[in-house]
């Protein structure tokens, strides 16, 4: 797509959305959502979910007062080691058959400067309901070789796990707990415009 053209079709877009609501949907293959944790207080284990979708429903050309709506499949969770998947899907943890999903429902989208935002929601973890905020960059738009407009985000956020249900733990022998009970979370996000 030539640059005039590009620039043609990114003023349409923008002159849409400034006059109605624009949906935009996660590409998978784009997209991911990890998580690390402490383990024995020395060290870290990272994971993610393989299976989510995520909807953006945008309202503004700057994205402020933006819609997030997230479910995530639990049962999809990995670690890179079978074992410990198992140990996480059991009712000691995310207890995948009583709550097959995770779900996030934002309240607001907030544009903090050019490119930051504050997205403050609600965050269901095995069916208990907290509020998080997700401190969130906006990567910015392309077109891709098909004519699709896409745009990327990245969204960073702490919590409890404790705080969630997922208490499982054990002490070792140091005095520490074998599981730590701050998750970080790292959201990469690339989204295609809905036509």
């Amino acid at each position: 797509m030539s640059t005039n053209n590009l620039e043609i079709l990114e003023q349409s877009i923008a002159q849409s959305a400034a006059n109605k609501i624009v949906t935009w949907k996660t590409d998978p293959s784009h997209s991911n959502m990890q998580f690390s944790i402490r383990h024995m207080v020395i060290a870290e284990v990272t994971g993610k979910f393989k299976e989510f979708d995520v909807t953006l429903t945008q309202h503004a050309e700057d994205f402020s007062g933006s819609e997030i709506t997230a479910s995530i499949k639990a049962g999809s969770i990995t670690t890179e080691n079978s074992d410990r998947d198992k140990h996480l899907a059991s009712a000691d943890f995310f207890d995948v058959e009583k709550y097959p999903e995770l779900s996030f429902t934002s309240r607001s989208f907030e544009k903090m400067d050019d490119d930051r935002y504050a997205v403050k929601g609600d965050l269901t973890i095995h069916g208990v309901t907290k509020p998080v905020e997700i401190h969130t960059t906006f990567f910015g738009q392309a077109v891709d070789p098909w004519g699709n407009l896409r745009a990327g985000f990245k969204g960073t956020t702490n919590i409890n796990r404790f705080d969630f249900g997922l208490q499982w733990n054990q002490t070792i022998e140091a005095g520490g707990l074998l599981v730590g009970k701050t998750v970080e979370i790292t959201l990469n996000l690339e989204f295609i415009r809905q036509k």
